[in-house]
């Protein structure tokens, strides 16, 4: 009996599926923790390089 549940956890243990569902939920779920805490800085970083590409398409409009 007391094999038998061995090797069942072990079988447990060894399966694969639906890792790669954790594994995603996972990255996603820390991607929007680096957003929140970095929301400032990406806010000020993205409007500065739209900047750039606005003055920069207006000089080549020119």
């Amino acid at each position: 009996m007391r094999k038998g549940r061995l090797k069942g956890w072990r079988d447990f243990l060894r399966e694969e599926e639906g890792m790669g569902t954790v594994e995603i939920i996972l990255i996603i779920v820390v991607l929007i923790g680096l957003v929140i805490i970095f929301k400032t800085q990406l806010r000020a970083l993205v409007e500065k390089v739209f900047e750039k590409i606005t003055k920069d398409s207006n000089t080549i409009m020119s």
